[in-house]
């Protein structure tokens, strides 16, 4: 029974931290650069912490490509960053999980062969089509309202959504996973956010408070992976994604609830609407 409670509480965990991680960004009062470097700076601490504790073997090639994801994941979360000011939490994280879910579909049928059977591509194909209508609900804005600011922002978070994409991608392709490629991945995170405060000749971001008061973005963050992983080991893979998609739920409502994010009731009927598909897209496409 202890076991099985476990595995529940494991299942949960990556929802409830991947939930609340854009709400505690939010309500860090700095730019989105200081947001990213708090949070990739906070993920390599507890990073190197787990790595002391299990000492795990991983390649130098391994290493590298883990390295590689993490970069590319600073691009996605930066994306999502910009978006949390620009049209709020209880918007982006909805538009910005959608996307996730039909390209990461797409990838894993045209690069890894999935949907193989004729009654995957079906429902696939219906999974794809919830998100799509899910993701044009939470979207909807009542006319006149901010129509030109959301434009610009959801062409931003289809772009830079490509990171989140090569993030999720590369470690099926490598030989290594699960908390041994944790380390260099916030390794590669680290790096990328560094080169990204060079390139934009922004070096006053490593002395301002904002940056470090990110660090707990970046802890929490790090739950919600390292609880993500366990789950995967004792739930299995389908399993313990759909349920981590929940946390799209509860980071729409808290930045309605919490962050005070104002809606119309007829956002609001499309919003609640809106997320019923996209969870459901997602059990669709990754259960059947």
């Amino acid at each position: 029974m202890e076991v099985e409670n476990m595995s529940i509480v494991l299942m949960l965990l990556p929802a409830i931290a991947w939930g609340i991680l854009p709400l505690a960004v939010a309500r860090i009062k700095g730019k989105p650069i200081n947001q990213i470097f708090g949070t990739a700076v906070g993920t390599l601490i507890v990073s190197i912490v787990v790595f002391l504790i299990i000492r795990p073997n991983i390649s130098i090639m391994n290493f590298v490509l883990a390295a590689l994801a993490g970069g590319f994941w600073i691009i996605g979360q930066l994306g999502q960053y910009n978006a949390y000011r620009s049209i709020g939490v209880s918007q982006t994280m909805p538009i910005s999980t959608g996307l996730q879910l039909i390209g990461t579909s797409f990838i894993g049928v045209l690069i890894f062969g999935e949907w193989a059977s004729v009654n995957a591509k079906i429902f696939g194909v219906i999974g794809i089509l919830l998100l799509i209508v899910g993701i044009s609900l939470t979207a909807k804005k009542d006319n006149g309202r901010q129509a030109n600011k959301q434009t610009g922002t959801l062409m931003m978070l289809v772009l830079t959504t490509v990171g989140f994409l090569v993030y999720n991608s590369i470690p099926r392709a490598m030989t290594s996973s699960g908390l041994a490629i944790f380390l260099p991945e916030s390794v590669g995170m680290v790096i990328a956010v560094l080169l990204y405060i060079i390139f934009t000749k922004q070096p006053q971001v490593l002395r301002e408070k904002a940056s470090w008061q990110s660090l707990l973005a970046g802890f929490i963050f790090s739950i919600a992976a390292i609880t993500y992983i366990l789950s995967v080991r004792d739930n299995g893979v389908n399993s313990a994604f759909v349920v981590s998609q929940l946390s799209v739920v509860l980071s729409t409502v808290g930045g309605m609830v919490f962050l005070h994010e104002a809606k119309s009731r007829h956002e609001l009927i499309l919003t609640i609407i809106g997320l019923i598909l996209i969870v459901g897209g997602a059990i669709i496409t990754t259960i059947f």
